[in-house]
């Protein structure tokens, strides 16, 4: 059974529920999973994980990190992550420029780290509707077949 750990940041509830729905989707596949809020994880704890996800949302018009996240994002860098799964996942408003920018930077973040990338990053609009759920539930089987796969 694979080990999951989903490490997020929400200010408005709408990333936590992104969070929610995919530790119920691995669940629903078979992994072990363990829902964490940024301000309580520490990147190391990733070493000990199969799939590693990571989900927050964009602040603001210059598309920053959130600064919950930030530590969490900028100690990342230097964990050694090789063999491991990652995915990226976010809520963001497309209203701003940068859309989900925060997203991304995680998934350059985790790249650093020699982790597989195992799914396309997902973006949900605000809070997550009927096809944002099916995207989400999509991501969790993509990113275990990549597990199953590597």
């Amino acid at each position: 059974m694979p080990s999951v750990m989903i490490v997020y940041a929400s200010l408005t509830g709408n990333t936590e529920e992104c969070a929610e729905i995919l530790e119920e989707a691995f669940k629903d596949l078979g992994a072990e999973v363990e829902l964490v809020e940024s301000v309580f994880a520490d990147p190391e704890d990733l070493k000990g994980v199969d799939i590693a996800l990571v989900g927050t949302y964009t602040y603001g018009t210059d598309a920053d990190l959130p600064d919950e996240i930030v530590d969490f994002y900028e100690e990342l860098e230097d964990v050694d992550l090789t063999g491991k799964i990652f995915g990226c996942f976010g809520s963001g408003d497309t209203f701003y420029e940068k859309y989900c920018k925060s997203v991304d930077d995680f998934d350059e973040q985790f790249e650093k780290t020699g982790a597989l990338k195992g799914a396309e990053n997902v973006k949900v609009n605000l809070n997550p509707e009927a096809e944002d759920i099916e995207n989400l539930k999509s991501f969790a089987v993509k990113v275990m077949a990549a597990y199953k796969n590597k």
